[in-house]
């Protein structure tokens, strides 16, 4: 099933199931509890983030090239960070580059979201896909100048800018993709395919990773996670390749579908 919420033209919110030839259907229920297709179609509407997260957990260096592009050793544990809720973007909303703390180092980063569906604690690695209610595309905007160089030794001030989480198009449900491990990612930035890997690289899988954010920590109903991005980011080329004003920036992973986001200056 793909979820998505749209905004209709009088400004009111529904969650809906997208169908093969575009249409929409509400949802009746929580996502976070019973919810079912009614069958009652939707006027089309502007496209929001599929879900307004709880909690935003992500994980750095978790692709084996990633990590060996950057010169980093392979971490023994996950390595973990968090973006504020105001990161959150919608799909063809803009990512602002920052102008008031200025960043003239803004990169992609392609992941794959994961959806928490209930409440997870000490969750074993066995059990950990029990608790998925879906994937969805992100971007894990990233100032890298903030995040190595002025962040006072941590990376969420070069993570939790405005904008810098887009997530969309649609939330698929847990049980049309048995393995997240197995998914090609992608990102497009002005029609040019700059990151090309799969999730299978990963060094620790989706499972694990519920697993260790679970352990001796409440993970609630709407948590996600990013699970790190692949090798190719723009920092990492030679010269680097950072977004800039007029930039269009597309996150795209199989079976999931394509998250497009323009890029422009912040007004100040």
């Amino acid at each position: 099933m793909r979820i998505v919420r749209i905004q209709d033209i009088a400004g009111n919110i529904h969650q809906g199931v997208e169908h093969a030839d575009g249409s929409v259907t509400r949802v009746e229920g929580s996502l976070f509890g019973d919810f079912s297709d009614t069958g009652e179609k939707l006027t089309t509407g502007k496209t929001l983030a599929p879900i307004e997260p709880r909690d935003i957990i992500c994980i750095g260096l978790n692709y084996r090239k990633h990590a060996a592009e950057g010169g980093q050793p392979i971490p023994e544990f996950p390595v973990v960070f968090m973006k504020n809720s105001g990161t959150l973007q919608n799909p063809g909303d803009p990512i602002v580059l920052p102008r008031k703390l200025k960043s003239d180092a803004v990169d992609y980063e392609c992941e794959l979201a994961v959806v928490i569906g209930k409440k997870c604690h000490n969750v074993s690695r066995s059990d950990a896909l029990k608790y998925v209610l879906g994937y969805t595309c992100a971007n894990d905007v990233s100032a890298r100048d903030w995040q190595m160089k002025y962040g006072g030794s941590q990376w969420c001030r070069g993570k939790t800018f405005a904008t810098f989480c887009p997530l969309g198009p649609a939330l698929v449900t847990a049980d049309e993709i048995a393995d997240p491990n197995t998914l090609g990612i992608r990102t497009i930035l002005n029609g040019e395919t700059m990151q090309d890997w799969n999730t299978d690289d990963m060094i620790f899988d989706v499972p694990t990773l519920i697993e260790f954010l679970s352990g001796s920590t409440v993970l609630a109903p709407g948590t996600v996670i990013l699970t790190g991005t692949p090798h190719g980011v723009g920092g990492a080329r030679k010269p680097p390749v950072f977004l800039k004003n007029g930039d269009t920036v597309t996150i795209e992973i199989d079976r999931i579908g394509k998250l497009t986001n323009p890029v422009v200056d912040e007004q100040v």
